[in-house]
């Protein structure tokens, strides 16, 4: 991914705030949202702030789509529920008017969250891959929004270091559950019966 995930919602703020006629940070709804252009960007708005991110590396997209066809696979297979892929729109309250995860799971008696258009509330489980551009808010910002939305578990995937971290939800706070690396295998906590190898998804 070109560019820093700060800068470019700098940029992406200036831009648009030239024009007049949108909010300033901090002021962005899901109205707002839902005017910005059409334009290929990944627009998403964390705690009423413009975020834009541009094209993901190659490598990005390899470790994404190895771990969703894992994911896809097994959920199927146990009819567990539904898995989706950015880019999807997910409302989380007014902490985030939307987020775009990368990859998230709701399970079967959860699925009255999904709606025609957009996903309104937690999913049980999310999962994001790191870029060198969107690390610092995937650890931080995210992690943050994700734990306080009440999302149960959060995979962290940094195909560069080519380890998966995952997070648990307990007592409201995240709870380191694991941090794996090549040779090692992470099993979910909310997702029955689902483990990968990291070398699998971090190929």
């Amino acid at each position: 991914m070109d560019g820093s995930f700060a800068v470019a919602k700098a940029i992406v703020g200036r831009e648009l705030l030239a024009e007049g006629c949108w909010p300033a940070q901090g002021a962005w709804t899901f109205h707002d949202y839902l005017r910005l252009p059409l334009d290929g960007r990944r627009y998403e708005v964390l705690r009423g702030e413009l975020y834009m991110n541009a094209a993901p590396r190659p490598r990005h997209q390899e470790t994404l789509l190895n771990l969703s066809v894992m994911l896809v696979n097994h959920v199927r297979a146990h009819d567990l529920g539904r898995v989706y892929a950015a880019p999807i729109d997910v409302i989380l309250g007014t902490l985030a008017t939307p987020v775009q995860p990368d990859l998230l799971f709701i399970a079967k008696h959860r699925l009255a969250i999904v709606e025609e258009k957009v996903l309104r509330g937690a999913p049980d489980f999310i999962a994001e891959v790191l870029s060198p551009s969107t690390e610092r808010e995937d650890r931080g910002l995210k992690r943050e929004i994700y734990e306080q939305a009440g999302v149960s578990e959060y995979w962290i995937v940094d195909p560069d270091a080519r380890s998966i971290e995952s997070l648990a939800l307990e007592g409201g706070v995240y709870r380191r559950v694991a941090r794996a690396g090549l040779g090692e295998i992470v099993s979910s906590v909310v997702i029955p019966g689902f483990s990968v190898a990291v070398s699998d998804v971090c190929a």
